[in-house]
């Protein structure tokens, strides 16, 4: 009998650590990483996203899920996911797909990691929610989180405690997982 894939989600508003933790992770779990594909595609646009843009986001998303599953890849590490995705368009568009809340139900992701606001932001081009929109949106991605009903653990911290933290909250869900530190 195949063993189904393992999906850990790393989430979290902007500038928290989302990419750094996600590799960082992946390098030492030996996992499949899949990176955040909104940043690379907003940042080659030359032009202000749209609505079908945040939906292809989206759907690029969930086919680099369902490839990474259909390889058999035995653990997989997801650089954010459609909870912001679901978030982003209720905030910035008023509505969502109603695919989006079929593919979150049925993605049977294992283990989110909400990172928390407590990192410096570092403003980008591709950034658009300093300050308090941090609070906000954190708030609506953990009631998203929650309301799928898995499991999910808040990482805090700078630095090696991030990583230590992030590391412990996966080897509490995944004992069999082996976590080699670099």
């Amino acid at each position: 009998m195949e063993e189904a894939s393992v999906k850990i989600v790393i989430s979290g508003p902007e500038s928290t650590g989302k990419t750094e933790l996600a590799k960082h992770l992946a390098g030492i779990c030996q996992a499949k990483y899949l990176p955040e594909y909104a940043r690379t595609y907003v940042e080659r646009l030359g032009r202000p996203y749209t609505y079908e843009d945040v939906e292809h986001i989206a759907r690029v998303q969930q086919r680099q899920l369902s490839a990474a599953v259909t390889r058999g890849d035995s653990i997989i590490i997801l650089d954010t996911y459609l909870i912001i995705t679901k978030v982003w368009f209720r905030e910035v568009y008023g509505r969502v797909p109603e695919w989006i809340d079929e593919s979150l139900e049925g993605s049977a992701i294992d283990l989110f990691i909400l990172c928390n606001y407590d990192l410096d932001w570092i403003s980008d081009p591709v950034r658009e929610n300093p300050g308090a929109r941090r609070m906000v949106l954190f708030e609506q991605y953990r009631k998203e989180i929650e309301l799928l009903g898995v499991a999910w653990e808040l990482v805090s911290g700078i630095g090696q405690e991030r990583y230590s933290n992030a590391q412990d909250a996966i080897k509490r869900h995944f004992p069999h997982i082996q976590i080699k530190i670099k």
